[in-house]
């Protein structure tokens, strides 16, 4: 692993263990974050730690000159209308297999992805500042497309791992397999977005687009619509990237 991958994911999980640790300490004794709203605080730290690491890691390892330089790599808006298609596609490719098998009960209306998903930039989709932007491109200049989306598929499954003990979260009690198969699918998607487009601001847009329809589309829990929209995202990953390697239509 490049040193700049170790940095980063030392950064990420140090905070990451400081954040939801807290939290969870208070979990066990009894209090949740919908009893003590200072909670969020420690509990968005957590959340924000790839994204603080990120800009931590490249910095020190002189990848960016300053902040303005790290936010023009995460918020490269300039692309074709058949990327920015990808990125819609693919979010809806998997939320609607697990509609149709697990069931689901409505969230928010539909109409408020409109606001929901610039709030979900807060929510999860700034992650990919690390990722996509450091973490998947760094294990692909020695290991292969699927070993190193597998491998960020399990590291990002494991620093998931304290939310499903974290009283008031939407995680808690869930599945942690049933969430680790939905992971998987999701690192194919953002791998291939990546890998398309050299893009972390449309790994962004895929992870507020997803963030925002698990809000209005609330899945059952049922494993069998996880593993179905995984393999048909993993399948619509590898045609994506045959398909730009052949035709370069995401690059234009």
């Amino acid at each position: 692993m490049s040193k700049l991958n170790k940095n980063y994911l030392s950064v990420t999980f140090l905070i990451m263990l400081i954040g939801w640790g807290i939290c969870l300490l208070c979990s066990f004794n009894g209090t949740s974050l919908n009893d003590n709203k200072w909670l969020y605080v420690p509990y968005l730290l957590g959340g924000w730690s790839p994204t603080i690491a990120s800009y931590v890691s490249l910095r020190s390892n002189n990848q960016v000159a300053d902040m303005k330089e790290w936010l023009k790599h995460i918020f490269d808006l300039k692309h074709n209308i058949f990327s920015y298609c990808m990125v819609v596609i693919m979010a809806v490719i998997f939320i609607l297999p697990q509609c149709f098998i697990s069931g689901y009960e409505s969230g928010a209306p539909v109409f408020a992805i409109i606001f929901m998903i610039p709030m979900m930039l807060i929510g999860g989709g700034l992650e990919e500042a690390g990722w996509r932007y450091i973490l998947q491109p760094e294990l692909e200049k020695k290991y292969s497309f699927t070993i190193s989306t597998m491998i960020v598929s399990i590291i990002w499954w494991l620093w998931h791992l304290p939310l499903f003990y974290i009283q008031g979260v939407v995680q808690h009690g869930q599945n942690y397999v049933a969430f680790g198969i939905s992971i998987l699918g999701l690192s194919f998607a953002l791998a291939s977005i990546r890998k398309n487009t050299n893009s972390v601001w449309l790994c962004v847009l895929f992870h507020c687009i997803e963030n925002s329809l698990s809000g209005i589309y609330i899945i059952n829990n049922n494993i069998w619509g996880n593993i179905t929209a995984t393999i048909i995202l993993i399948v619509c990953s590898y045609a994506l990237v045959t398909i730009n390697n052949r035709t370069k239509i995401f690059n234009k």
